[in-house]
């Protein structure tokens, strides 16, 4: 037996993680304790004991090695004696199970998510649970902060996932990398206060307000006689203001830093018809969750990407000033862009356009705030990253979700083409179905025939905007599918190494763009 192992089970407090040359040989001592493969990134020694995730099959377990009986009896498992050099310890193995992924959090704080402020960052959804390790490998290249736990109340329905489901599988996937740098969790695109109390309970610290059903889109082409109705129906006590005060507030010139912008009468109307019950809505939302998280701090963020109309520099103007009018504190904030951003895409649109929008945003985001902003529905938008970068600069964040899923069809592809064949035959015939909810204009028709395509050449198809797309929406029809939801998983689970160098590779690609900029700006 090693004096590393024996060392680390004297240690008080949380010790150093072991390089990797030492957790290498403490992992294959381990093995031969546990029985089970061990993961040597996961080993952490704190206060005499030894904690470890292990493999048997696809069955993951946690191991835990210590002399004090009171620490076993926190986690639910078996408990065995072990003989350790002239020392008699004990050694539980326990189910990856939300019961033990709390006490285990209890102990190592870096397995609770925190805030991250105005830090440079990237939200990795994983709608399967699996993808954690793959993200990590990538976010370790980079400059980013990471949003590891992050999924819509949507996907959720849609995976047949919880909230508290969504944290904990995040959880052990950062234990077994070791991950100890922080990492934030989002609780994407809630709609109402049911959505805030359930993602509170599961200790999530960021919180997407989607108050996307309270936009007003007639209001972006209405007449003005029709916009002085719209604007004399809001709500003005759940505004805490008047129309004639804000009409003093924002009608005439808006100071932006590098440039001004003059706001008419029309442009204002237009504003607060538009975006005035998406203020009110907001700020309840807010302030509900201000409560639900009694004192822990959070971070918000609000979202009206997933609308039919661009939000104009005018409109930005007004949803920032009424927020901060109104107290609301937020890190980020995601409009709808001019182009468009379709799932698992790149971007659709004139970039030069992109990049002269963006920037006024951004001087909004800036006289606002500072607050960043989010680029949702981000996936493989690579002709965006290098203009955000360069314009935003740190005040940016990355949201992803999709894409991941599509890196598992990859996966499956390569390891076992009869039942990836089998999805993309069935996802052709969904898409007509599953389209209505997403912004998406893929034509199943354009699909290249998978029938014609060898066994080597089927993950071409994911390089294909039609195939990616009819591919991307149709995932929560295929996971809930009986004929493909547990070889699915299980493909993924025996071959989990080749999906996360697939997921590194990827997730690579998304974040260069971010550093490469950083480190040409320091460079000046």
């Amino acid at each position: 037996m090693s004096e590393k192992l024996l060392s680390c089970l004297q240690v008080n407090g949380l010790a150093a993680a072991l390089p990797e040359n030492e957790a290498n040989k403490v992992a294959a001592e381990l093995d031969e304790i546990s029985g089970q493969q061990v993961y040597s990134r996961s080993i952490t020694a704190a206060d005499k004991a030894v904690f470890f995730l292990a493999r048997s099959g696809e069955t993951k377990s946690l191991g835990v090695i210590s002399a004090d009986s009171k620490l076993h009896r926190k986690f639910d498992g078996s408990i065995a004696e072990i003989v350790l050099g002239d020392q008699t310890l004990l050694l539980t193995m326990a189910e990856t199970s939300a019961a033990n992924a709390e006490a285990l959090r209890s102990i190592l704080p870096f397995l609770t998510p925190t805030t991250l402020g105005l830090k440079k960052s990237a939200g990795c959804g994983d709608r399967l649970g699996l993808a954690t390790p793959g993200h990590i490998r990538a976010i370790r290249h980079s400059s980013m902060a990471p949003i590891l736990a992050q999924q819509s109340i949507r996907e959720n329905f849609r995976t047949g996932r919880t909230p508290q489901q969504v944290m904990d599988e995040a959880v052990w996937g950062i234990f077994q990398e070791g991950w100890r740098d922080g990492f934030g969790a989002d609780a994407d695109h809630l709609k109402n206060t049911d959505d805030i109390d359930s993602c509170a309970a599961a200790g999530f610290t960021f919180y997407t307000i989607d108050p996307g059903d309270h936009v007003d889109n007639e209001a972006n082409t209405a007449p003005v006689e029709v916009l002085k109705a719209k604007v004399v129906a809001l709500d003005w006590a759940a505004l805490e203001t008047t129309w004639e005060a804000t009409q003093v507030a924002l009608g005439g010139k808006i100071d932006l830093g590098s440039f001004s912008v003059t706001i008419n009468e029309e442009d204002l109307l237009r504003s607060a018809a538009k975006y005035g019950r998406v203020v009110a809505h907001t700020v309840r939302m807010y302030r509900h969750l201000e409560k639900a998280m009694a004192g822990k701090a959070f971070e918000l963020e609000m979202s009206v990407d997933e609308t039919e109309t661009v939000t104009t520099l005018a409109e930005h103007i007004y949803i920032a000033h009424e927020l901060k009018r109104l107290s609301v504190k937020w890190v980020s904030l995601a409009p709808r862009y001019v182009g468009d951003f379709e799932k698992g895409v790149d971007y659709i649109g004139d970039l030069v356009e992109f990049e002269k929008s963006f920037a006024q945003h951004l001087a909004v985001s800036k006289t606002f705030g500072p607050y960043k902003l989010s680029l949702h529905s981000g996936s493989d938008k690579f002709s965006v990253y290098p203009i955000a970068s360069r314009v935003a600069g740190d005040l940016v964040h990355l949201k992803t979700a999709g894409t991941s899923y599509l890196e598992a069809l990859r996966a499956i592809g390569k390891v076992n083409p009869s039942l990836f064949r089998d999805i993309v035959a069935f996802a052709k015939e969904r898409y007509p179905i599953d389209r209505a909810s997403y912004h998406v204009s893929a034509e199943v028709e354009k699909m290249a025939n998978v029938d014609e395509l060898a066994n080597d050449k089927l993950t071409t198809l994911l390089d294909d905007f039609h195939s990616r797309e009819i591919l991307h929406v149709t995932f929560g029809s295929v996971l809930h599918h009986a004929d493909f939801c547990e070889p699915f998983f299980a493909t993924l689970r025996r071959n989990e190494g080749v999906y996360y160098d697939m997921l590194e590779i990827h997730f690579g690609k998304h974040f260069a763009p971010f550093d490469e900029a950083s480190a040409a700006t320091a460079t000046v």
